[in-house]
């Protein structure tokens, strides 16, 4: 497996302001390039860490979630990374290794590593190795429904979980699913989507849900609203409800993107 890490640095003096970064009212496109030094955060409570914070909620936008990528030096990490009780989050590694605590236990998560942590878990992250470990988290406030218990935490990795092609497509376009759509514990959903060369999403999908997609391999075409706007490994896209979206891949190799959505609940009116 193959996963894009964005390594920081500025460009040089000498380049050009060329660059695909755009923000519409119905999407946000945050190309590769842009992740630079500057634009890092610190985090409160995290040592030797800084991350590109590339969603929040913003009104009249997307409002569902917050995605970062975290890169942590050796010997960095944080005790209790989640500073906000009713918060459910997933970590998905790209590059390094990990030690995640969870509930007492110990886990190493390296590429492909990956993590849901249900609202009010107890868990710490560390990088105990000698290199840079980074990571996608991906948070969300849990949206409790009635009768039906909050889900537990859990760990695994994307070399363990079989993609599932979807209908009709003869394995050109599958998604690797971590929890079962069926299962309404579950208020959202991180997967990871591959189309092989030539794999379409062939209509115009326009929904309630909220995505963020960050590309972790190879190169498409996507539709956005009203646009079709390339994007390669690197690249981060951010669509508000009802955008519409389609995709072409190209090719030489597969693209996979990790994917956000909200999913499993009424909508509320009071």
């Amino acid at each position: 497996m193959s996963y894009y890490t964005p390594k920081g640095g500025l460009p040089a003096q000498s380049e050009l302001l060329t660059d695909r970064a755009v923000v519409k009212e119905a999407y946000t496109v945050i190309p590769k390039d842009v992740l630079r030094d500057i634009v890092t955060s610190n985090l409160p409570g995290f040592t030797g860490t800084r991350s590109w914070i590339i969603a929040r909620p913003i009104a009249g936008f997307a409002t569902t979630f917050a995605q970062l990528i975290v890169e942590i030096a050796p010997g960095g990490g944080a005790e209790r990374p989640e500073p906000e009780a009713g918060v459910e989050g997933v970590v998905f590694v790209t590059a390094g290794e990990l030690a995640l605590t969870l509930a007492g236990e110990r886990h190493v998560l390296g590429a492909g590593g990956y993590a849901y942590l249900a609202a009010g878990a107890e868990w710490s992250i560390a990088n105990e190795g000698g290199e840079p470990a980074s990571f996608h988290w991906i948070r969300k406030a849990y949206e409790p429904a009635d009768g039906i218990a909050a889900p537990a935490s859990f760990v695994t990795r994307d070399q363990d979980v079989a993609p599932r092609p979807m209908p009709d497509t003869d394995g050109a376009w599958a998604t690797t699913r971590f929890v079962d759509p069926d299962d309404l514990a579950h208020d959202m959903h991180v997967n990871i989507v591959t189309f092989q060369p030539g794999g379409v999403i062939p209509f115009a999908e326009t929904h309630v849900m909220e995505h963020g997609l960050f590309v972790l391999e190879g190169k498409a075409v996507y539709r956005l609203n009203d646009d079709w706007v390339e994007v390669e490994a690197g690249d981060f896209m951010w669509l508000r409800a009802f955008c519409p979206q389609a995709c072409y891949a190209g090719g030489p190799g597969p693209f996979r993107y990790l994917l956000y959505k909200d999913v499993n609940r009424q909508i509320r009116l009071t």
